[in-house]
């Protein structure tokens, strides 16, 4: 009899323990004000304002590294066609999902050819002459990758309609904008817009 009468104020003690853990979490309450609060929101621009979007499909780019000799992968996210308002040219851009990052920023041209990729029905192989995904143009092997071959069709349905878009557009298309970094540079850009605009 003495071992249960030793043992009962532990499973007391226990259940006290708990009951007390319980109103101490309803007393303390992890509400947070911030330290500092931000009045302006920063607006930070795509260079996508003026441009429509035509299509848009998730998928898988891959480049291919011509001294290795190999795919490389470039990038997971939606691949976009977007088309520009005023001069109705087509450009495909693609960037990465979570930190949206270009992977792909080229015009749709007519003389590029989509060409099955060996072995798939779900990807397709295309040449292009000035990619500035990177920040300058350069020419690029890629293939792109989708989830299924209706996704793969759907793309291939709606890049030909783009090449025969700017195929037939206006000739004074804007090129494909790079990605920049710093003020100065975007000062120098809002300058020549300004000056564009005088003309």
């Amino acid at each position: 009899m003495a071992d249960t009468e030793a043992t009962k104020p532990t499973v007391d003690a226990a259940e006290h323990a708990g009951s007390g853990a319980a109103a101490e979490e309803a007393e303390n309450d992890p509400h947070f004000e911030p330290v500092i609060k931000l009045e302006n929101q920063v607006e930070v621009k795509t260079h996508e304002e003026d441009e429509e979007v035509t299509f848009k499909m998730r998928a898988k780019l891959f480049r291919f590294d011509k001294d290795a000799k190999e795919w490389k992968e470039r990038g997971t996210g939606d691949v976009r066609l977007l088309e520009h308002k005023q001069t109705h040219k087509v450009r495909l851009v693609m960037r990465r999902d979570k930190t949206l990052k270009v992977c792909a920023n080229h015009y749709v041209t007519s003389d590029m050819k989509l060409s099955p990729n060996v072995g798939s029905d779900r990807s397709w192989v295309y040449n292009v002459a000035a990619d500035v995904a990177d920040g300058e143009p350069t020419a690029e092997t890629l293939a792109i990758r989708f989830a299924n071959s209706e996704n793969a069709n759907g793309f291939k349905d709606a890049f030909e309609q783009a090449q025969k878009k700017n195929a037939g557009g206006s000739k004074e298309a804007p090129a494909p904008v790079k990605e920049k970094s710093g003020e100065k540079e975007d000062e120098a850009e809002e300058k020549k817009e300004e000056e564009a605009k005088k003309e």
